[in-house]
C-alpha cells in the first residue's frame, strides 16, 4: 500500500494540512494549478490577546508572469516580513516554547523571497522538521503529468504508484469516486476533528496556523495533530 496526499501549498498552514502530510507515504505539492486569490496560499491566522489576527503575504497579481501558484511573486515593496515577525514575537513571547522555535522565524523572515512558493515551502519544511514528520515531498510541476482536473490528478497518482489517495473531506462534494476506482486507486477521506490544546488568551480558537500549536505545545504537537484523525 502506498498512500499519496496532494495539496496546494499554504502559508504557515493549519493542523489539518500537516495531518495529511504526516499520514501520507508521499506528498505532492500541487504548485502548477490556478492561484486562488482569496485562499490560504498567502495568508493564515494567529491568536492574540485581542482575538484572531491575519498574517498576509502581499502578492503581485498583474505583473505578467502568469497566475499559476508557482509563478506568483511577492510584493516586497511592502514591509510584510518585519510586520509578521513582530506579530509572532509580540503574541507568543510568553508561550512555553517561544525560545525554542522563534529563531526559525527570525531566520525565515530575514530572507527576501521573490516567489510565494519559495516562502511557503521554506516554512512548511521547517514546521515539518519541528513536528518530526518525515514524509518526502515532490512538486506536481516536476512530474509533468498531462491532462486537466481529475484526469491529471489520477495521472499524477498513477505516476507515483499510489494505491490510496488521501483527500480532504470536502472532496466528497465534487469527486467522482468511480473514476478513481476505475484507475485502481482507493479514495481515503480525511475525517478530522480539530483537537483542543493549551492556548493563551482565553477561550480556545480552532483553525489557526500550526504556529500557534508549536509555540504552546512544543514536542507534544505532532501527537496532538494526530489525535484529530479518525
Amino acid at each position: 500500500m502506498k498512500i499519496v496526499g496532494v495539496l496546494q501549498p499554504g502559508y504557515l498552514p493549519w493542523l489539518g494540512f500537516f495531518e495529511q502530510l504526516d499520514r501520507a507515504d508521499l506528498f505532492v505539492i500541487y504548485d502548477d494549478v490556478q492561484y486562488d486569490k482569496n485562499g490560504w496560499r498567502n495568508r493564515n491566522r494567529i491568536k492574540t490577546s485581542q482575538g484572531v489576527q491575519w498574517l498576509t503575504v502581499p502578492v503581485l497579481m498583474s505583473d505578467g508572469t502568469g497566475r499559476l501558484i508557482k509563478d506568483i511573486r511577492i510584493d516586497n515593496r511592502q514591509k510584510w516580513q518585519k510586520k509578521h515577525l513582530k506579530s509572532i514575537e509580540q503574541n507568543y513571547r510568553k508561550s512555553l516554547y517561544f525560545e525554542k522555535y522563534f529563531h526559525i522565524f527570525e531566520n525565515g523572515f530575514s530572507s527576501k523571497w521573490d516567489k510565494l512558493i519559495d516562502c511557503d515551502m521554506f516554512f512548511i519544511e521547517k514546521l515539518k522538521e519541528i513536528l518530526g514528520i518525515n514524509t518526502p515531498i515532490v512538486f506536481s510541476s516536476d512530474l509533468k503529468s498531462k491532462g486537466k482536473s481529475t484526469e491529471r490528478l489520477i495521472n499524477v497518482l498513477t505516476q507515483l504508484d499510489a494505491t490510496d489517495f488521501y483527500e480532504g473531506i470536502a472532496g466528497k462534494d465534487y469527486i467522482d469516486e468511480n473514476v478513481f476506482n476505475n484507475a485502481g486507486i482507493n479514495l481515503v477521506y480525511q475525517n478530522y476533528t480539530h483537537p483542543v490544546y493549551n492556548q493563551m488568551y482565553g477561550e480556545f480558537v480552532p483553525y489557526l496556523s500550526v504556529v500557534d500549536l508549536i509555540f504552546n505545545e512544543g514536542t507534544k504537537s505532532l501527537g496532538i495533530i494526530r489525535s484529530g484523525a479518525k
